[in-house]
């Protein structure tokens, strides 16, 4: 089977036939095919839109009607035996050699233990999945007491349900099973033999409050509540709506510049920022390299003069701008300063994001400069700097979507994003800031994919573990550095070439997700984008779906409205339970630094989306009009096209600055950025002075080549 769509991260950026897509982990474990063989991942497709991901930010008390406090109780052993039963994720061999004698770091270690602990603890009782016949499993009262024996809740009092209520309901569900449900599987059998997510977390025949028996009030709490499950802020969306930012960049800085206030002028409200290639990787317009990829995927940015072109007419103290830029991120923060200083800005009013999530280059889009250490300490200097000077930044977005992509499933998406987000938690902490200096200016980044109420249940799921993390595991006391806030986008990877008509069914499904599961922010993808960059026409389309959902949908109208959905809820539990077993793994290697060193996050991975390319090539998952319900015959669609012209044109600006520029000024500046980068000096004052002397992108993106070396990945297999 051949499918065509977006590239999903790969290194290169070229169209292929073939899609990776992800394939569901088995039942049992997040990892039940942990360290195994190592197969690599086989990465998606290339094409625009999935590569052009955005980072921005923008914005469950369930009750028992008519439950009176109960006697009591404690937990059911249906729910310890499924615990028992869940192997941890397995690390490599390599892993395990260095985990004894990795280093842990003094700040904040000793919490993690506890911290993954508890999120099992609370994980409900595994369902079974239906087989014809329906099988059957009972909770015993006295394995419920003997858990209360080992330290379990012993109150109805901390539960949301009475244990009592909760026994009798069990037993209606059995004779339900043996009777109704049996009776008809003998005539009708189910149409697979079991029902899982796209993550593998098994579907109950039915779920009822039963699976909820574990669940207590703090749980889900309130809306802008500890531990926030039901949203960062108390009114959702009746109080402001998500921010509708629209990925932009194409072409020459004019040609982007004509986009943005395209966008502006239908109904966007917040700037988001796509570079080429060459941009991307830390190269000029005029390098070897760059060479057929200037202005292909993005806007061809080398030097603070593109910079200014760009942003020309655009008052950045009265929008958001997202940048989507990573291994010369730093550089790119700097240029976006200058230009907002030369307009008589100061950087403190600046609103904003930038992407610079180095650890998931390295775990799945793979566009960097230098190694990962390296890499995360000048991730860590812009961390540091923004906190200091520009307390509206988010200085980086810790970015799941991009993980996604390249084939993780959505509980490894959760957990390796929020693994990523402890990583840079500990490398500020170890630079002598304190948690709530920056916490609340870290944001993140999240991939909608197709598997609806999972994808709701991730954004709940996600909200909780951040909070209870950066309460328990280093001691956060502003709410603030407990809030995810969010941007995200529909997946990319999900459109297809074969019927792109049937994308814009697709992405609204997706948005609706974001927005059921409280997103910030959202980018829509275009229908086109399989094929190349959206048109205005397709851009405003996808557009015109937000806002329907917005405007005409009432999603706006009601706060958390899945809060309390048995199914939903147990979602949200499995999937924060499942999470933190890698999280666990990964503490116990020493931290998501030297996991992705040892590659275990990439491998984990790259099985997935092997099982998920396989099913769909074997027919066990139908993909509307690429294996299933094809059409004879499809007519072509009009594409954006961009015009050779656009390469020409901005290596004779590159070549027309670097002649009247103040080229003594120009190498006294990259020697101090090289001092910095030599010493423990932030490199973000060194790197802002270069490029006001108009230093390009690709000569500060050398002097780290210089200094640390180019990076290449090892083979894995």
């Amino acid at each position: 089977m051949r499918v065509l769509h977006p590239r999903a991260m790969a290194p290169s950026k070229r169209p292929a036939a073939k899609v990776t897509r992800r394939a569901p982990a088995a039942p049992k474990s997040p990892s039940s095919t942990a360290s195994r063989s190592g197969t690599k991942a086989v990465k998606a497709a290339s094409a625009p839109a999935a590569k052009r991901a955005k980072s921005a930010v923008g914005p469950k008390t369930k009750a028992a009607p008519g439950k009176a406090p109960a006697k009591p109780a404690a937990k059911s052993a249906a729910k310890a035996a499924s615990n028992s039963k869940r192997p941890a994720p397995k690390a490599n061999a390599k892993a395990k050699a260095t985990k004894a004698g990795a280093p842990a770091k003094s700040t904040g270690r000793a919490a993690k233990a506890p911290v993954a602990k508890a999120a099992a603890a609370k994980r409900t009782p595994a369902p079974k999945a239906t087989r014809a016949p329906a099988s059957k499993a009972k909770t015993k009262p006295q394995a419920v007491k003997a858990r209360a024996a080992k330290g379990g809740r012993t109150s109805d009092t901390a539960l949301t349900y009475a244990p009592s209520t909760m026994e009798a309901l069990e037993a209606q569900l059995e004779q339900w099973r043996e009777g109704q449900l049996a009776g008809v599987l003998a005539k009708t059998p189910l149409r697979r033999p079991a029902f899982t997510t796209d993550s593998g977390i098994p579907i109950p025949d039915v779920v009822t409050a039963a699976h909820r028996r574990q669940e207590r009030p703090e749980d889900l709490s309130l809306p802008g509540e500890f531990p926030f499950t039901r949203g960062v802020q108390p009114t959702v969306y009746r109080g402001r709506l998500w921010t509708m930012r629209m990925f932009a960049g194409f072409g020459t800085p004019e040609d982007t510049n004509k986009r943005f206030k395209f966008l502006i002028g239908q109904g966007v409200t917040g700037l988001s920022t796509a570079f080429d290639m060459p941009a991307l990787m830390g190269y000029d317009a005029d390098h070897p390299m760059s060479r057929g990829e200037v202005g292909k995927e993005g806007v061809a940015i080398s030097s603070l003069e593109d910079f200014e072109i760009l942003f020309d007419g655009i008052e950045l103290d009265k929008v958001t701008t997202s940048m989507t830029i990573n291994a010369p991120a730093i550089v790119a923060l700097c240029m976006y300063i200058a230009v907002a200083e030369k307009k008589g800005i100061p950087r403190a009013k600046l609103g904003g994001t930038i992407q610079n999530d180095m650890l998931k280059e390295f775990i799945a889009q793979k566009e960097w400069i230098v190694a990962p250490r390296p890499s995360v300490r000048i991730v860590t200097d812009m961390i540091e700097f923004c906190t200091r000077e520009m307390p509206r930044w988010h200085p980086v977005s810790i970015s799941g979507y991009h993980i996604r992509e390249a084939g993780a499933t959505a509980v490894q998406e959760l957990a390796f994003t929020i693994a990523d987000g402890l990583g840079y938690v500990e490398e500020a902490i170890g630079r002598g800031l304190k948690i709530d200096d920056f916490a609340p200016r870290l944001s993140f980044f999240w991939d909608v994919h197709n598997d609806f109420f999972e994808e709701i249940a991730k954004f709940r799921a996600a909200r909780r573990m951040w909070a209870r993390l950066m309460k328990d595991r280093y001691g956060a006391k502003d709410p603030r550095s407990m809030q995810l806030r969010t941007h995200a986008q529909t997946a990319g990877v999900s459109l297809t070439a074969q019927q792109p008509y049937n994308n814009v069914v697709r992405t609204a499904v997706q948005a609706l997700a974001a927005v059921l599961g409280g997103t910030q922010s959202l980018h829509t993808n275009s229908l086109d984008e399989t094929y190349a960059l959206p048109t205005e026409e397709t851009a405003t389309i996808a557009l015109r779906t937000q806002q329907y959902l917005a405007h005409e949908s009432g999603v706006d109208r009601v706060v958390d409205p899945l809060a309390g959905s048995y199914y939903v809820e147990y979602l949200t539990d499995e999937m924060e339970a499942r999470a933190m077993e890698y999280i666990q793994r990964i503490d116990d290697m020493g931290g998501i630094v030297r996991a992705v060193e040892e590659q275990y996050p990439q491998k984990e991975i790259g099985e997935s989306s092997y099982r998920f390319q396989r099913e769909v090539e074997e027919g066990e998952r139908l993909i509307v009009g690429v294996n299933a319900f094809r059409a004879p015959k499809e007519a072509p669609i009009e594409l954006l096209h961009i015009d050779e012209r656009v390469e020409k044109e901005q290596v004779a600006r590159l070549k027309a600055l670097k002649a009247r520029r103040d080229n003594v000024a120009v190498e006294a500046a990259l020697a101090k950025v090289e001092a910095a980068a030599r010493s423990d000096e932030n490199l973000m004052p060194p790197v802002l002075e270069a490029v006001k002397v108009y230093a390009t992108l690709g000569e500060i993106s050398d002097v780290f080549r210089k200094v640390w070396g180019a990076y290449r990945e090892g083979g894995l297999f």
